[in-house]
Protein backbone atom coordinates (compact mmCIF):
# COMPACT_ATOMS: atom_id res chain seq x y z
CA UNK A 1 0.00 0.00 0.00
CA UNK A 2 1.09 3.30 -0.69
CA UNK A 3 1.74 5.16 2.95
CA UNK A 4 -0.04 8.73 2.09
CA UNK A 5 0.99 10.24 5.33
CA UNK A 6 4.36 10.91 3.23
CA UNK A 7 2.21 13.42 1.78
CA UNK A 8 0.56 16.75 2.84
CA UNK A 9 -2.95 15.67 1.10
CA UNK A 10 -4.28 12.42 0.53
CA UNK A 11 -3.02 11.25 -3.10
CA UNK A 12 -6.21 11.97 -5.79
CA UNK A 13 -6.38 10.03 -9.14
CA UNK A 14 -7.89 11.65 -12.58
CA UNK A 15 -9.21 8.03 -14.53
CA UNK A 16 -9.87 8.56 -18.69
CA UNK A 17 -10.39 5.91 -21.14
CA UNK A 18 -10.40 5.46 -24.50
CA UNK A 19 -11.88 3.17 -26.57
CA UNK A 20 -13.98 -0.09 -26.16
CA UNK A 21 -16.57 -1.54 -22.95
CA UNK A 22 -13.51 -3.68 -22.56
CA UNK A 23 -11.34 -1.38 -21.51
CA UNK A 24 -14.03 0.83 -19.33
CA UNK A 25 -14.48 -2.66 -17.43
CA UNK A 26 -10.62 -2.46 -16.88
CA UNK A 27 -10.39 0.86 -15.86
CA UNK A 28 -13.12 0.70 -13.28
CA UNK A 29 -10.44 -2.63 -11.73
CA UNK A 30 -7.84 0.02 -11.60
CA UNK A 31 -9.64 2.25 -10.39
CA UNK A 32 -10.65 0.21 -7.05
CA UNK A 33 -7.61 -1.59 -6.62
CA UNK A 34 -5.73 2.21 -6.45
CA UNK A 35 -8.61 3.11 -3.52
CA UNK A 36 -8.06 -0.40 -1.98
CA UNK A 37 -4.17 1.65 -1.50
CA UNK A 38 -5.81 4.55 -0.34
CA UNK A 39 -5.68 7.01 -3.88
CA UNK A 40 -9.46 8.39 -4.04
CA UNK A 41 -10.86 9.34 -7.08
CA UNK A 42 -10.80 12.95 -7.88
CA UNK A 43 -14.15 14.16 -7.46
CA UNK A 44 -15.32 17.10 -9.28
CA UNK A 45 -13.46 20.85 -8.98
CA UNK A 46 -10.51 19.01 -7.35
CA UNK A 47 -6.58 18.61 -9.32
CA UNK A 48 -5.51 14.78 -9.57
CA UNK A 49 -1.90 14.12 -8.13
CA UNK A 50 -1.80 11.58 -10.84
CA UNK A 51 -4.16 10.84 -14.24
CA UNK A 52 -4.37 6.62 -15.19
CA UNK A 53 -5.01 7.08 -19.26
CA UNK A 54 -6.58 3.39 -20.53
CA UNK A 55 -5.75 3.64 -24.28
CA UNK A 56 -6.91 2.34 -27.36
CA UNK A 57 -5.15 1.50 -30.14
CA UNK A 58 -8.35 0.05 -33.27
CA UNK A 59 -7.08 2.93 -35.68
CA UNK A 60 -4.44 5.43 -36.41
CA UNK A 61 -7.07 8.20 -35.54
CA UNK A 62 -7.57 6.39 -31.85
CA UNK A 63 -3.48 6.63 -31.93
CA UNK A 64 -3.62 10.33 -32.34
CA UNK A 65 -6.71 10.80 -30.11
CA UNK A 66 -4.84 9.17 -27.32
CA UNK A 67 -1.62 11.00 -27.55
CA UNK A 68 -3.79 14.66 -28.15
CA UNK A 69 -5.49 13.95 -24.91
CA UNK A 70 -2.87 13.12 -22.84
CA UNK A 71 -0.89 16.61 -24.40
CA UNK A 72 -4.01 18.21 -23.63
CA UNK A 73 -4.50 16.34 -19.74
CA UNK A 74 -0.64 17.28 -19.09
CA UNK A 75 -1.31 21.31 -19.80
CA UNK A 76 -4.71 21.51 -17.51
CA UNK A 77 -2.59 18.74 -14.70
CA UNK A 78 1.34 20.06 -15.18
CA UNK A 79 1.68 19.16 -11.44
CA UNK A 80 -0.05 15.39 -12.08
CA UNK A 81 2.13 12.11 -13.08
CA UNK A 82 0.43 10.45 -15.97
CA UNK A 83 0.52 6.63 -16.15
CA UNK A 84 -0.44 5.15 -19.49
CA UNK A 85 -1.57 1.91 -20.30
CA UNK A 86 -4.08 -0.57 -22.88
CA UNK A 87 -3.04 -1.45 -26.44
CA UNK A 88 -1.80 1.46 -27.81
CA UNK A 89 1.04 1.52 -24.39
CA UNK A 90 0.93 -1.95 -25.67
CA UNK A 91 2.32 -1.74 -29.20
CA UNK A 92 3.80 1.49 -29.04
CA UNK A 93 5.68 2.52 -25.54
CA UNK A 94 7.94 4.16 -26.76
CA UNK A 95 5.84 7.06 -28.41
CA UNK A 96 3.89 7.38 -25.08
CA UNK A 97 7.33 7.75 -22.95
CA UNK A 98 7.99 10.83 -25.29
CA UNK A 99 5.14 12.40 -24.28
CA UNK A 100 4.63 15.82 -21.50
CA UNK A 101 3.82 14.31 -18.01
CA UNK A 102 4.12 10.63 -18.76
CA UNK A 103 5.77 8.81 -16.11
CA UNK A 104 4.77 5.24 -16.70
CA UNK A 105 3.76 3.30 -19.35
CA UNK A 106 2.56 -0.07 -18.92
CA UNK A 107 1.17 -3.15 -21.01
CA UNK A 108 -2.12 -4.18 -21.18
CA UNK A 109 -1.84 -7.16 -18.74
CA UNK A 110 0.19 -5.19 -16.00
CA UNK A 111 -3.11 -2.35 -15.23
CA UNK A 112 -3.34 -4.06 -11.54
CA UNK A 113 0.35 -3.51 -11.21
CA UNK A 114 0.05 0.10 -11.59
CA UNK A 115 -0.33 0.25 -7.55
CA UNK A 116 2.77 -0.81 -7.32
CA UNK A 117 4.32 1.26 -9.87
CA UNK A 118 3.03 3.94 -8.42
CA UNK A 119 4.28 3.23 -5.06
CA UNK A 120 7.39 2.88 -6.04
CA UNK A 121 7.23 6.68 -8.39
CA UNK A 122 6.85 8.20 -5.15
CA UNK A 123 9.16 6.00 -2.77
CA UNK A 124 12.02 6.21 -5.40
CA UNK A 125 11.17 8.34 -8.43
CA UNK A 126 11.31 7.62 -12.49
CA UNK A 127 11.00 4.41 -13.26
CA UNK A 128 11.25 2.81 -16.25
CA UNK A 129 8.60 -0.51 -16.71
CA UNK A 130 9.64 -3.08 -19.47
CA UNK A 131 5.99 -3.97 -21.79
CA UNK A 132 6.16 -7.62 -22.65
CA UNK A 133 5.89 -8.78 -25.92
CA UNK A 134 2.00 -9.68 -26.58
CA UNK A 135 3.11 -12.89 -27.47
CA UNK A 136 4.20 -13.66 -23.63
CA UNK A 137 0.73 -12.63 -22.62
CA UNK A 138 -0.83 -15.51 -20.77
CA UNK A 139 -2.58 -14.94 -17.41
CA UNK A 140 -6.31 -14.02 -17.70
CA UNK A 141 -6.82 -10.60 -15.86
CA UNK A 142 -10.35 -10.16 -14.21
CA UNK A 143 -12.91 -7.11 -14.23
CA UNK A 144 -16.16 -6.27 -13.16
CA UNK A 145 -16.83 -3.51 -12.11
CA UNK A 146 -19.30 -0.36 -12.84
CA UNK A 147 -17.44 2.95 -12.04
CA UNK A 148 -20.37 5.84 -12.10
CA UNK A 149 -22.46 3.36 -14.62
CA UNK A 150 -25.70 1.75 -13.79
CA UNK A 151 -24.36 -1.05 -15.45
CA UNK A 152 -21.60 -3.39 -14.68
CA UNK A 153 -19.23 -4.81 -17.64
CA UNK A 154 -18.40 -8.32 -16.67
CA UNK A 155 -15.25 -8.95 -18.59
CA UNK A 156 -15.17 -12.86 -19.59
CA UNK A 157 -12.30 -13.52 -22.12
CA UNK A 158 -9.25 -11.55 -23.49
CA UNK A 159 -7.13 -11.97 -26.82
CA UNK A 160 -7.77 -13.24 -29.54
CA UNK A 161 -6.30 -15.75 -32.22
CA UNK A 162 -7.97 -14.64 -35.53
CA UNK A 163 -5.39 -12.22 -37.44
CA UNK A 164 -7.57 -10.45 -39.79
CA UNK A 165 -5.17 -8.81 -42.25
CA UNK A 166 -6.19 -4.84 -41.07
CA UNK A 167 -6.23 -5.94 -37.04
CA UNK A 168 -3.36 -5.33 -34.28
CA UNK A 169 -5.26 -6.43 -31.72
CA UNK A 170 -3.70 -9.47 -31.28
CA UNK A 171 -0.39 -7.57 -31.52
CA UNK A 172 -1.81 -5.42 -28.59
CA UNK A 173 -3.93 -8.39 -26.19
CA UNK A 174 -2.24 -11.48 -27.29
CA UNK A 175 -3.45 -15.17 -27.40
CA UNK A 176 -7.31 -15.48 -26.58
CA UNK A 177 -7.73 -16.49 -22.92
CA UNK A 178 -10.79 -16.69 -20.44
CA UNK A 179 -11.94 -16.71 -16.94
CA UNK A 180 -13.54 -19.78 -15.47
CA UNK A 181 -16.86 -20.17 -15.14
CA UNK A 182 -16.80 -20.31 -11.16
CA UNK A 183 -14.82 -17.21 -11.08
CA UNK A 184 -17.59 -15.44 -13.60
CA UNK A 185 -20.23 -16.18 -11.83
CA UNK A 186 -18.51 -15.29 -8.85
CA UNK A 187 -18.28 -11.73 -10.12
CA UNK A 188 -21.63 -11.63 -11.06
CA UNK A 189 -23.15 -12.63 -7.20
CA UNK A 190 -20.74 -9.81 -5.88
CA UNK A 191 -21.87 -7.14 -8.89
CA UNK A 192 -25.17 -8.32 -7.84
CA UNK A 193 -24.89 -7.85 -3.94
CA UNK A 194 -23.82 -3.96 -5.07
CA UNK A 195 -27.06 -3.32 -6.71
CA UNK A 196 -26.43 -4.66 -10.24
CA UNK A 197 -29.48 -4.73 -12.13
CA UNK A 198 -27.82 -5.27 -15.52
CA UNK A 199 -24.44 -7.10 -16.58
CA UNK A 200 -22.71 -6.56 -19.90
CA UNK A 201 -20.02 -9.49 -21.05
CA UNK A 202 -17.39 -8.25 -22.77
CA UNK A 203 -14.20 -9.44 -23.97
CA UNK A 204 -11.74 -9.19 -27.41
CA UNK A 205 -13.28 -12.18 -28.87
CA UNK A 206 -15.98 -13.24 -25.96
CA UNK A 207 -17.08 -15.83 -28.01
CA UNK A 208 -13.70 -17.80 -27.54
CA UNK A 209 -14.87 -17.87 -24.15
CA UNK A 210 -13.20 -21.35 -22.93
CA UNK A 211 -10.96 -21.88 -26.06
CA UNK A 212 -8.44 -24.37 -25.48
CA UNK A 213 -10.82 -25.71 -22.35
CA UNK A 214 -13.79 -28.44 -22.50
CA UNK A 215 -16.52 -25.55 -21.57
CA UNK A 216 -17.79 -23.03 -23.94
CA UNK A 217 -19.62 -19.39 -24.13
CA UNK A 218 -23.25 -21.04 -24.29
CA UNK A 219 -21.76 -23.17 -21.03
CA UNK A 220 -21.22 -19.35 -19.22
CA UNK A 221 -23.97 -18.05 -19.91
CA UNK A 222 -26.17 -20.56 -19.06
CA UNK A 223 -24.55 -20.70 -15.44
CA UNK A 224 -25.19 -16.76 -15.19
CA UNK A 225 -28.58 -17.15 -16.05
CA UNK A 226 -29.17 -18.94 -12.72
CA UNK A 227 -27.47 -15.78 -10.48
CA UNK A 228 -29.73 -14.00 -8.13
CA UNK A 229 -30.37 -10.35 -8.29
CA UNK A 230 -29.06 -10.01 -11.92
CA UNK A 231 -32.05 -9.08 -14.19
CA UNK A 232 -30.28 -8.48 -17.68
CA UNK A 233 -27.22 -9.61 -19.27
CA UNK A 234 -26.18 -8.33 -22.96
CA UNK A 235 -23.73 -10.08 -25.08
CA UNK A 236 -20.91 -7.57 -26.30
CA UNK A 237 -19.66 -7.85 -30.20
CA UNK A 238 -19.60 -11.54 -30.93
CA UNK A 239 -18.43 -13.21 -34.13
CA UNK A 240 -21.23 -14.18 -36.57
CA UNK A 241 -19.00 -17.79 -36.90
CA UNK A 242 -19.31 -18.41 -32.96
CA UNK A 243 -22.73 -16.77 -32.91
CA UNK A 244 -24.24 -20.39 -32.85
CA UNK A 245 -27.95 -21.52 -33.82
CA UNK A 246 -28.22 -22.82 -30.04
CA UNK A 247 -26.94 -19.74 -28.54
CA UNK A 248 -29.80 -17.55 -30.43
CA UNK A 249 -32.38 -20.26 -29.44
CA UNK A 250 -31.06 -20.03 -25.66
CA UNK A 251 -31.35 -15.88 -25.83
CA UNK A 252 -34.49 -16.66 -27.02
CA UNK A 253 -35.21 -18.90 -24.03
CA UNK A 254 -33.74 -17.21 -21.71
CA UNK A 255 -35.62 -14.30 -18.98
CA UNK A 256 -32.25 -12.20 -17.92
CA UNK A 257 -30.32 -12.45 -21.82
CA UNK A 258 -31.61 -9.66 -23.34
CA UNK A 259 -33.18 -9.61 -27.13
CA UNK A 260 -30.15 -7.36 -28.32
CA UNK A 261 -26.75 -8.71 -30.82
CA UNK A 262 -24.22 -7.00 -31.60
CA UNK A 263 -22.01 -8.69 -34.73
CA UNK A 264 -19.42 -7.74 -36.45
CA UNK A 265 -19.80 -7.67 -40.56
CA UNK A 266 -16.85 -5.88 -41.35
CA UNK A 267 -18.03 -5.92 -44.97
CA UNK A 268 -20.84 -7.60 -47.07
CA UNK A 269 -19.39 -8.33 -49.71
CA UNK A 270 -17.60 -11.82 -50.15
CA UNK A 271 -14.02 -10.78 -52.27
CA UNK A 272 -13.25 -8.35 -49.48
CA UNK A 273 -13.92 -10.85 -46.78
CA UNK A 274 -11.55 -13.13 -48.18
CA UNK A 275 -8.92 -10.39 -48.20
CA UNK A 276 -9.54 -9.31 -44.95
CA UNK A 277 -9.77 -13.42 -43.67
CA UNK A 278 -12.44 -13.12 -41.73
CA UNK A 279 -14.34 -16.50 -40.86
CA UNK A 280 -17.74 -16.59 -42.55
CA UNK A 281 -19.29 -15.00 -45.90
CA UNK A 282 -22.16 -13.06 -46.17
CA UNK A 283 -24.59 -16.32 -46.45
CA UNK A 284 -23.58 -17.03 -43.00
CA UNK A 285 -24.25 -13.88 -41.72
CA UNK A 286 -27.48 -13.41 -43.67
CA UNK A 287 -28.55 -17.03 -41.69
CA UNK A 288 -27.98 -15.51 -38.53
CA UNK A 289 -29.93 -12.92 -38.96
CA UNK A 290 -32.23 -14.32 -40.36
CA UNK A 291 -32.44 -16.74 -37.15
CA UNK A 292 -32.52 -14.23 -34.70
CA UNK A 293 -35.24 -11.87 -36.51
CA UNK A 294 -37.60 -15.51 -36.88
CA UNK A 295 -37.08 -16.69 -32.96
CA UNK A 296 -36.76 -13.18 -31.52
CA UNK A 297 -38.77 -10.99 -33.28
CA UNK A 298 -37.91 -7.84 -31.17
CA UNK A 299 -34.25 -8.43 -31.04
CA UNK A 300 -32.01 -4.95 -31.68
CA UNK A 301 -29.02 -5.98 -34.24
CA UNK A 302 -26.23 -3.99 -34.39
CA UNK A 303 -23.40 -4.31 -36.46
CA UNK A 304 -19.59 -3.16 -36.93
CA UNK A 305 -18.80 -2.28 -40.42
CA UNK A 306 -15.58 -1.07 -42.23
CA UNK A 307 -15.24 0.88 -45.16
CA UNK A 308 -12.91 1.76 -47.39
CA UNK A 309 -10.70 -1.28 -46.83
CA UNK A 310 -7.95 -2.52 -49.35
CA UNK A 311 -9.21 -4.40 -52.56
CA UNK A 312 -12.79 -2.54 -52.25
CA UNK A 313 -13.39 -1.66 -54.85
CA UNK A 314 -16.32 0.89 -56.48
CA UNK A 315 -17.96 -2.36 -57.18
CA UNK A 316 -16.91 -4.16 -54.38
CA UNK A 317 -18.70 -1.26 -52.27
CA UNK A 318 -21.85 -1.20 -54.19
CA UNK A 319 -22.26 -4.96 -53.66
CA UNK A 320 -21.68 -4.44 -50.06
CA UNK A 321 -23.88 -1.43 -49.62
CA UNK A 322 -26.49 -3.51 -51.16
CA UNK A 323 -26.28 -6.90 -49.04
CA UNK A 324 -26.57 -4.60 -45.84
CA UNK A 325 -29.34 -2.91 -47.17
CA UNK A 326 -31.06 -6.29 -47.22
CA UNK A 327 -30.88 -7.32 -43.83
CA UNK A 328 -33.39 -6.75 -41.28
CA UNK A 329 -30.71 -5.58 -39.07
CA UNK A 330 -31.38 -1.95 -36.71
CA UNK A 331 -27.79 -0.52 -36.20
CA UNK A 332 -24.57 -0.16 -38.12
CA UNK A 333 -21.25 0.99 -36.42
CA UNK A 334 -19.53 2.43 -38.92
CA UNK A 335 -15.63 2.70 -39.24
CA UNK A 336 -13.72 4.26 -41.57
CA UNK A 337 -10.65 1.57 -42.63
CA UNK A 338 -7.07 3.02 -41.01
CA UNK A 339 -3.74 1.89 -42.55
CA UNK A 340 -1.57 -0.02 -39.57
CA UNK A 341 1.78 -0.91 -39.75
CA UNK A 342 2.77 -4.44 -39.84
CA UNK A 343 -0.61 -5.40 -40.98
CA UNK A 344 -0.77 -8.04 -43.66
CA UNK A 345 -4.16 -5.11 -45.21
CA UNK A 346 -0.75 -3.31 -46.62
CA UNK A 347 0.06 -6.19 -49.24
CA UNK A 348 -3.57 -6.41 -50.78
CA UNK A 349 -3.59 -3.97 -53.88
CA UNK A 350 -6.24 -1.04 -54.54
CA UNK A 351 -5.86 1.54 -51.75
CA UNK A 352 -9.26 3.25 -51.31
CA UNK A 353 -8.22 7.61 -51.27
CA UNK A 354 -9.53 9.27 -47.88
CA UNK A 355 -12.20 11.32 -49.84
CA UNK A 356 -13.40 7.92 -51.18
CA UNK A 357 -13.49 6.38 -47.60
CA UNK A 358 -15.85 9.67 -46.46
CA UNK A 359 -18.24 9.32 -48.95
CA UNK A 360 -18.43 5.82 -47.86
CA UNK A 361 -18.57 6.40 -44.40
CA UNK A 362 -21.16 9.06 -44.90
CA UNK A 363 -23.55 6.58 -47.43
CA UNK A 364 -23.49 4.05 -44.67
CA UNK A 365 -24.19 5.96 -41.77
CA UNK A 366 -27.06 7.34 -43.38
CA UNK A 367 -28.40 4.01 -44.47
CA UNK A 368 -28.07 3.39 -40.46
CA UNK A 369 -29.83 6.19 -39.76
CA UNK A 370 -33.20 4.58 -41.67
CA UNK A 371 -32.53 1.87 -40.36
CA UNK A 372 -32.36 2.22 -36.50
CA UNK A 373 -35.82 4.99 -37.14
CA UNK A 374 -37.67 2.09 -38.56
CA UNK A 375 -36.55 -0.51 -36.25
CA UNK A 376 -37.55 2.17 -33.78
CA UNK A 377 -41.14 3.31 -35.14
CA UNK A 378 -42.10 -0.42 -34.81
CA UNK A 379 -42.18 -0.24 -30.89
CA UNK A 380 -44.06 3.40 -30.66
CA UNK A 381 -47.05 2.83 -28.70
CA UNK A 382 -45.70 -0.67 -27.03
CA UNK A 383 -44.75 -0.94 -23.33
CA UNK A 384 -41.75 -2.47 -22.70
CA UNK A 385 -39.14 -2.75 -19.54
CA UNK A 386 -36.76 -0.03 -19.24
CA UNK A 387 -33.48 -0.08 -17.17
CA UNK A 388 -33.62 3.94 -15.85
CA UNK A 389 -30.21 5.70 -15.36
CA UNK A 390 -29.25 8.75 -13.41
CA UNK A 391 -28.50 11.57 -15.66
CA UNK A 392 -25.45 13.72 -15.89
CA UNK A 393 -25.64 17.77 -16.32
CA UNK A 394 -29.62 18.36 -15.57
CA UNK A 395 -30.68 15.67 -18.66
CA UNK A 396 -33.84 13.72 -18.19
CA UNK A 397 -33.84 10.41 -16.26
CA UNK A 398 -33.39 8.18 -19.06
CA UNK A 399 -32.05 4.50 -20.29
CA UNK A 400 -32.66 1.36 -22.34
CA UNK A 401 -35.37 -1.28 -23.39
CA UNK A 402 -34.59 -4.83 -22.79
CA UNK A 403 -34.30 -4.52 -26.79
CA UNK A 404 -31.70 -1.53 -26.76
CA UNK A 405 -33.95 1.49 -27.42
CA UNK A 406 -32.89 4.52 -25.81
CA UNK A 407 -35.34 6.37 -24.21
CA UNK A 408 -35.99 9.88 -21.94
CA UNK A 409 -38.51 10.34 -19.32
CA UNK A 410 -39.51 13.29 -16.56
CA UNK A 411 -39.72 10.72 -13.86
CA UNK A 412 -38.02 11.69 -10.97
CA UNK A 413 -34.41 10.26 -9.39
CA UNK A 414 -35.61 7.90 -7.39
CA UNK A 415 -36.49 5.34 -10.10
CA UNK A 416 -33.00 5.66 -10.77
CA UNK A 417 -31.55 2.04 -11.52
CA UNK A 418 -35.08 0.80 -11.03
CA UNK A 419 -36.96 -1.39 -14.35
CA UNK A 420 -40.14 -0.13 -14.72
CA UNK A 421 -42.93 -0.52 -17.67
CA UNK A 422 -42.89 2.41 -19.81
CA UNK A 423 -45.10 3.61 -23.02
CA UNK A 424 -42.95 4.25 -25.66
CA UNK A 425 -44.55 7.50 -26.90
CA UNK A 426 -42.68 9.47 -29.78
CA UNK A 427 -39.18 9.71 -31.13
CA UNK A 428 -37.28 12.68 -31.09
CA UNK A 429 -33.93 13.63 -32.05
CA UNK A 430 -34.07 11.56 -35.53
CA UNK A 431 -35.28 8.60 -34.08
CA UNK A 432 -32.41 8.29 -31.78
CA UNK A 433 -34.12 8.31 -28.53
CA UNK A 434 -37.53 7.90 -27.46
CA UNK A 435 -39.73 9.92 -25.16
CA UNK A 436 -41.74 7.47 -22.73
CA UNK A 437 -44.00 7.64 -19.65
CA UNK A 438 -44.75 5.66 -16.43
CA UNK A 439 -47.02 2.78 -17.25
CA UNK A 440 -48.78 2.25 -13.63
CA UNK A 441 -46.95 -0.34 -11.76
Amino acid sequence: MIDNTVFKKPLKALYHTAGCKLNFAETSSVADAFAKAGISAVAEGETPDMVVFNTCSVTAEADRKCRSSIRSLNRRYPQAIIFVTGCYAQLHPEELRELPGVAVVAGVNDKLALVDYARRYFEEGPLTVDVPDAKDLRSFMPSCSRGDRTRFFLKVQDGCDYWCTYCTIPKARGRSRSGTIDQLVAQARDAAAQGGREIVLTGVNIGDFGHGRDDSFIDLCRALDKVEGIDRYRISSIEPNLLTDELIEFVAGSKRFMPHFHIPLQCGDDEVLVLMRRRYGTDLFRHKVELIRTTIPDAFIGVDLIVGARGETDERFESSRSFIESLDISHLHVFAYSERPGTRALQIEHAVSQHEKHQRSSVMTALSARKHRAFAERFIGSVRPVLLEHSHHGHPLGGFTDNYLRVETVLTPEFDNSIVMMRLDSLQNDGETINASLVSQ
